[in-house]
This record gives C-alpha cells, structure tokens and sequence, in this order.
C-alpha cells in the first residue's frame, strides 16, 4: 500500500493481531450487547468479525458479564472466529479481573480507564491490580483517556497551577495535558509496576475532530507507544459518518494511528457493523489498506437522468461485495481490483479504461449500450437488458485470470474473450 509514512512505535501483539510499527493499521469495533446474554453478544462478535473487524471489545460491567466472557470466547472458537477480543472495564475492573480469572484469560486485552478507577489513594491501588493481572495472564493493555471521564484530581491540579502563571493558558490547553499526561503517567506507572513497555497503548478521545488532531499530535511527539484513534461519540448516520472520517482521516494522513474504530450511533435496527464498513473505507480511501475491490461511479447530472444507470452501479457494486468472502478465499490480492462504472460518455471512457475493468453508458435518451474496457482497452459493447450479468460474467473472468494464477477455466476465457453482440 501507498501511504503516508507511520511514526515510529514498538509493537504490541493483541491474541494474534500485531499492532504498531509498521504493521496494517487495525480496524476495531464494539458490541452494545447485553455481555450478560451469551448468545446475542456472541453473534454480534461474529457478525463484527465476518465484516472485517479485527478487535472486538465488549463491555465487562459487572459479575455476570465477566462470568459470560469464558463461555462467549469458547463459542467464538466453535464458531471459527478468531477475532481477540477486548474487555472494556470502568470503575470495577480491579475485582472483576481479580474475581473472574477465567475472564482475565479468556480477554486478550484489557482497557482502562484511568479517570475512573478510583479516586485519591484507591487511584495507584486500583490502577495497579489490573496491571498486576494483566503480567501475570501476559496481556495488553489499551489505557484509554476520554474527554468526558478525566481524572478530576489531575484537572482541578493543573487547573489551579494553571490560574497561578501571570498568563494563565486557555482552559482548553489545560484540558488537553491533563488528557495527556493521565494517559502518559498512567502508562509510566504501569511500567513501574512490571508491565513491558510493548504491552502497552494508548488512547485520549475526544468528540470533536480539531480537538482529536491536537491531542493526537502532541500524543504522537511524546511517545511511541501504538495509538488507538477514535471519536468518543461520532454520532448518528451521515453526521457520524463525515465526524469520524474528518477526525481520522489527518490524522492518518500524517502517519499517526496504529489502530482504529468508527464510534457510529446506529439508527435502530440498522447494522453494527456499519462501524466497520466505514472504517475500511477510510483506510481505503487514504491507499492505507485494501479490503475490497474499489468502485468508481460517477455521480449522475443531466446526462444521466435515466435510473438504469444508478441501478446498474448498484447491482454491479452489490455483485462484488457478494462475491468477496469466495474471491478472498481463492484469489489473493483480489481487494486490489479497481472497477469503473460510469454513467455517459463525458468521463465514462476514460474512467474505464484507467480501471482495471470498466463499462460506461451513452447519457441518457440513448440506447442502453454499454461499451467495456479491460486493462485500458476497448473490449466490447453490452446492450439489451442483459448488460449486468453479462458484465459480471466478465468480472467472474477477469478475477479467476488475473488473480487466480494465471489459469482461467474455459467458460471463463469465452467471457473474456467475448465478441461484440450483433446489433451493437
């Protein structure tokens, strides 16, 4: 992949999943399950993971989410999903992961929260038994700073020693370095108390892109542990969306981020891992990573007023997302494929003949004839009401020849060769 270089970080290992360095930069999500109820948390896990999430955490509340996690885990294996999965601890952790050792097993790593582990001398205690546990299972931790849950006796101190300069910063300075060093002392007591200086990450959310990029940026200068990026509320639907994609997107621009999640709030009913999907795409977008085949589709104007083509770019971009956990299986390299779908001849030929496979329609008014190119090459005219399938059958051909080692089946080579209909 192209892209930004990263920062320089260590490596941290997460079950299976390398993170940091210059490994792929992780996408995570989250279940809103109930841990409590086994069944829907672990369907919801595999659903995440079959989408493409390479972390899942889970919320661990209380005794019966922690008493879950074993069984849940075991049922993931049954299952084949693989995926690591992450306890989310606040206030309670330091029992839970003292009274469940089956749990502190089970999790491949914990987060924590350092504003709410407790308060004045429970704070060090409480904070220090979780990373005790976290030695002795030989896990990670994710210490995780957000913006609305800041330890408040390190706010009210460096906002005191902040009123006392003859020039006082902005209370938004003040805000970010007590972000900053909660997560920066936090991991420097963990190291104290045995932690290896690779088992460690961090985070330091906030709701706002601007305030995402300034905290992120000066996280970035003051260490090299691997940063989790993430809006803590992105929101709902398009405003979700645009959020998260703003916040991530500079930052993973400028090489900063090492793993990521998409805090979407889902309409209801709508998908979790709609989370996931856009996670992917950003990391597509910047050529980060490569999780599908890339469509190109032009918006439609005027010329494009017929609803065959928003169909056609549909039914093509649908085929294709069908089609991935076979091609993935059998052809290596497939989410490489670029695919042109275009609309009328402004940008129509041109899109297509710099994808590796494109068709393009006339504009509307016009015969639906459809010329495709391959490789930046005129290949044939598709018309008549056939031309979705038709041009699927070539997809199918052109995938198993390029990316299915050099040998194509013979139905598969009579598509890739395939004449231009009579009449066309």
């Amino acid at each position: 992949m192209q892209g930004p270089p990263r920062r320089p970080t260590v490596t941290s290992t997460i079950g299976h999943v390398p993170v940091g360095s210059q490994h792929p930069i992780v996408v995570q999500s989250m279940t809103n399950t109930d841990t409590r109820d086994v069944l829907a948390t672990t369907e919801q896990v595999a659903t995440l993971a079959r989408a493409g999430s390479e972390i899942v955490r889970i919320t661990v509340n209380d005794a019966g989410a922690a008493a879950a996690v074993p069984e849940i885990r075991a049922r993931l294996d049954d299952m084949g999903v693989v995926a690591p999965l992450v306890g989310d601890f606040h206030y309670n952790g330091h029992i839970l992961l003292r009274e469940f050792p089956a749990t502190a097993e089970a999790l491949a790593k914990y987060r924590i929260n350092p504003g709410n582990v407790g308060a004045g001398r429970h704070h060090d205690t409480n904070f220090t038994t979780m990373i005790e546990v976290a030695k002795a299972y030989g896990r990670p931790v994710r210490i995780g700073v957000n913006w609305g849950s800041l330890d408040q006796a390190l706010l009210t101190a460096l906002m005191d020693e902040n009123a006392r300069l003859s020039e006082p910063l902005p209370a938004r300075e003040v805000m970010i370095e007590a972000m900053l060093r909660s997560a920066l002392d936090s991991a420097e007591l963990a190291e104290r108390t045995g932690l290896p200086h690779d088992h460690i990450l961090l985070s330091a959310k906030v709701s706002n892109a601007r305030d995402l990029w300034d905290v992120y940026r000066r996280l970035a200068q003051r260490c090299d542990y691997p940063l989790h990026l993430g809006l803590t509320e992105a929101g709902m639907g398009v405003k979700g969306a645009v959020s998260s994609t703003a916040g991530l997107a500079v930052l993973l621009a400028e090489g900063i981020g090492d793993t990521i999640r998409v805090s979407l709030t889902p309409d209801p009913g709508a998908p979790r891992e709609r989370e996931v999907e856009i996670a992917q795409e950003v990391l597509q977008a910047l050529d980060l990573r490569r999780f599908a085949p890339s469509v190109t589709a032009c918006p439609g104007c005027g010329r494009t007023t017929s609803t065959l083509f928003q169909e056609m770019a549909r039914d093509i971009q649908a085929y294709l997302k069908a089609q991935m956990p076979h091609w993935k299986e059998r052809y290596p390299g497939v989410e490489a494929l670029k695919v042109a779908v275009m609309g009328c001849v402004v940008n129509g030929p041109g899109e297509s003949k710099h994808a590796d496979i494109g068709i393009s329609l006339p504009g509307t008014g016009e015969s639906p004839k459809a010329p495709v190119y391959r490789d930046g090459a005129f290949v044939t005219t598709l018309q008549g009401d056939a031309i979705v399938p038709e041009f699927n059958r070539m997809l199918d051909a052109y995938v198993e020849r390029r990316f299915g080692g050099g040998h194509a089946s013979e139905a598969s080579e009579r598509a890739l060769e395939r004449v231009e209909l009579p009449g066309a």
